[in-house]
């Protein structure tokens, strides 16, 4: 099982989820390219590329398939993946995900959470990687790719054959309700889970919910 973090954060975030999940699963955290611990080349940002990223990882651990799970950036990964690894993958348990950019709210980094969240972020980011001093940088250029990107079709979405597990809190402050039902009605077979009392960040808010919402769908036979 592969843990995604979201955008500008790093797998840290997942400290409430590892201990539980680890009980049933071999557990994987990773940091997306230059997030966190992870470096990065001089490549744009781009999905397809930070999904690239999860396979190579899977190769070097001669990991021939996973499960998915993944939080904002980390659940966009995770469609990726589907699109264009689908024989690496196998259940895909997506978070608060957009496929196009329409489906974040406008001003999103203008909520006060999401401002906490981006100051937070900044301070952990001269903590731990090793340009420290980059942090302004690096958000203009996440901050680019998320201008533009994804950007995928119904048609992308159809071609899936995993299944997709699409998860959201009810007071998410990033993701229009309306395109995450999108998201599942598009995706063959996919479902849709709304986690009630959360918002963008339940996996903190609302730990042992969220991590029985994982289990029950990767463990689901």
């Amino acid at each position: 099982m592969v843990l995604l973090h979201g955008g500008l954060a790093n797998s840290d975030y997942w400290g409430q989820q590892v201990a539980a999940l680890a009980k049933h699963h071999k557990v994987i955290v990773v940091d997306s390219r230059g997030h966190g611990r992870s470096t990065r080349d001089e490549r744009p940002y781009s999905y397809d590329l930070m999904s690239d990223d999860v396979v190579a990882l899977l190769d070097h651990l001669n990991i021939k398939k996973a499960d998915i799970v993944g939080w904002s950036d980390g659940g966009i990964i995770g469609i990726d993946l589907a699109i264009r690894h689908p024989t690496r993958v196998n259940r895909i348990f997506s978070f608060a995900p957009n496929t196009k950019t329409s489906g974040v709210k406008p001003d999103t980094e203008k909520n006060p959470v999401f401002a906490s969240y981006i100051e937070r972020a900044g301070n952990e980011y001269r903590k731990l990687s090793k340009t420290p001093d980059q942090y302004d940088a690096f958000v203009e250029q996440i901050s680019h790719m998320w201008a533009t990107q994804p950007n995928w079709s119904d048609d992308d979405l159809r071609k899936i054959t995993a299944p997709v597990l699409i998860v959201d809190g009810d007071r998410d402050e990033a993701i229009v309700r309306e395109h995450l039902e999108y998201i599942a009605n598009t995706i063959p077979n996919a479902g849709l889970l709304i986690l009630p009392n959360t918002s963008h960040f339940a996996f903190i808010q609302a730990p042992k919910e969220f991590n029985e919402a994982i289990l029950n769908f990767i463990d689901y036979k």
